[in-house]
């Protein structure tokens, strides 16, 4: 159980992380520098990321019985910014 729970963490860490990159740097780096590449490479590891989040959210789901609210806040922490930080801080930290 304790190795879902580190799980999550991680993947809840790395994909704000990869977001607050993709949002904060390559997008304006793109767009008021003419420098797209980031968002390519960024872009691609954030998918990654985001469509791992989910997918540990989801086994957090069923292994911790989360709440209908507990479960709204999680998911919506994926496509919030700074968003799987507040699940974390509010939700994953005290499984």
């Amino acid at each position: 159980m304790k190795s879902i729970k580190n799980h999550l963490r991680l993947s809840a860490l790395l994909e704000g992380i990869s977001f607050i990159l993709l949002l904060a740097i390559a997008m304006p780096l793109k767009y008021m520098a003419g420098i797209p590449e980031l968002v390519k490479y960024i872009g691609w590891a954030h998918g990654i990321l985001f469509v791992w989040y989910v997918a540990s959210v989801v086994l957090a789901i069923s292994v911790y019985r989360f709440t209908l609210k507990q479960t709204s806040v999680a998911l919506a922490g994926s496509i919030l910014p700074f968003g799987t930080f507040y699940a974390d801080s509010r939700i994953f930290k005290k499984l």
